[in-house]
């Protein structure tokens, strides 16, 4: 029997895809794009195991492209060009990039030019928000997907089609216990690659019965996993699940709670989600409150990339207690969606001349950017002008709380300045 389960059972088109159904569902974007015969390419984003690569070599079964893969990391350059000169004779191909955030800067020159001709329609592959980890240069070329967890239903029903498909399943009868397709199915987190391995591994460890079927039972499969079933997510809703609740938990200060949603991430060793999570947590949930927090966070979970699993859990457990015990504040983050509300509502307003860059404005604008005033050469370190644009005047975004020493000195200061800023009337004093 050739290949391991995973690679059997890897979808021909798109209608055998499990999940992703805002993606490639009817009526959605990237079915319509298969239909229309209109491929572009494209970056699929997202945890592993959760249909990348299937869908890449979907969309290559649905269409008369020929479909190539290349690696990031382990490929070389010599490989690229070899897959440019048979997209140039064959008059394109789809080219499946696994590890696209990894592509160093002399393959992305040599695959740029491909991308724009349409000789190469890529699909990148990554585990890593592109819009961090992707060149600009590449981003501007692609379209961007992000891809979903699958549910454990559509984890089981991929297991099922594995079992019924004598064709690129088992070839042979295969009996699976219900708790042990529950098991599977919840375990492994929504990552259906592991989820179709673990089966694979199961049945062809376990020997025949005397009628030749294999028997699967529970305590099989979890001898399988080699992971305790406690660790992982019994309710079947998903790591992001866990995230959440790691979230609101050391935003409710419950460190023990804190811990426990870490310790099931860290079972999961699912590191980059954790670190991003905690980094996210330091800056919108404890924020000015603590501003030594978000270093401590970010220098620690750097580390904690630098030497992995199992010792990462220590400097973890250190920033989880750390960000649970410690005060919080959100205003920073309610300042910026206030900001940016007025934004959406109020469009790009012009800015005041004296604020505008003297360097390249005009002769009357320059003679305006010269009435800036600039607040060093004045006793206080602030003199009274117009910052704000007109139609914004008097807006306040940044409302501070006081549960810690640093925002109470920003509070204090911004009280100054706001009395500064008007006259004994209360009126604005430019």
């Amino acid at each position: 029997m050739p290949n391991n389960l995973a690679l059997r059972m890897r979808p021909r088109t798109i209608d055998q895809v499990i999940g992703q159904q805002h993606l490639v569902g009817e009526g959605k974007i990237i079915r319509r794009m298969i239909e229309a015969n209109r491929l572009s390419s494209m970056i699929l984003y997202g945890p592993p195991g959760i249909g990348k690569t299937s869908i890449a070599s979907a969309i290559a079964g649905t269409s008369d492209y020929a479909f190539r893969t290349f690696n990031a990391t382990t490929d070389n350059k010599k490989r690229l060009q070899e897959i440019a000169e048979e997209a140039k004779f064959s008059g394109g191909l789809v080219l499946l990039l696994d590890e696209i955030h990894r592509l160093d800067k002399t393959k992305q020159d040599f695959l740029l030019p491909l991308l724009e001709n349409g000789n190469i329609i890529m699909i990148g592959a990554t585990t890593e928000n592109p819009f961090f980890s992707v060149t600009s240069a590449i981003r501007s070329r692609v379209q961007i997907f992000e891809l979903e967890p699958l549910t454990v239903e559509e984890v089981k029903t991929a297991l099922k089609m594995a079992l019924s498909d004598k064709e690129r399943g088992f070839d042979f009868d295969v009996r699976l216990d219900d708790e042990a397709l529950d098991f599977i199915a919840t375990a492994t987190n929504g990552d259906l690659r592991s989820a179709l391995n673990s089966l694979d591994l199961a049945v062809m460890s376990t020997k025949e019965d005397k009628d030749g079927t294999r028997h699967i039972t529970l305590d099989t499969v979890e001898n399988s996993l080699q992971r305790s079933y406690i660790t992982m997510d019994k309710d079947g809703d998903g790591h992001y699940d866990v995230l959440s609740a790691l979230q609101k938990s050391i935003r409710g200060s419950d460190v023990n709670a804190s811990l426990h949603y870490a310790a099931r991430l860290i079972e999961a060793g699912d590191l980059p989600s954790l670190a991003r999570r905690l980094i996210v947590i330091a800056y919108e949930d404890i924020g000015l409150a603590n501003p030594d927090a978000q270093v401590h966070t970010v220098t620690a979970l750097e580390a904690a990339k630098s030497i992995g699993f199992p010792e990462a859990r220590i400097l973890i457990s250190n920033v989880v207690i750390d960000l649970a015990l410690s005060p919080k504040s959100n205003s920073a983050y309610l300042a910026m969606d206030k900001a940016i509300a007025d934004l959406h509502q109020s469009g790009a307003l012009p800015i005041p001349r004296h604020l505008r860059d003297g360097h390249y404005a005009g002769s009357k604008d320059l003679g305006n950017a010269q009435n800036y005033k600039y607040p060093h050469n004045y006793p206080e370190k602030w003199v009274a002008q117009q910052y704000l644009p007109d139609k914004l005047q008097g807006k306040n975004y940044f409302d501070p709380n006081h549960t810690g020493k640093y925002e109470r000195a920003l509070a204090a200061n911004k009280e100054r300045i706001d009395h500064l800023s008007h006259d004994e009337k209360g009126n604005t004093t430019f």
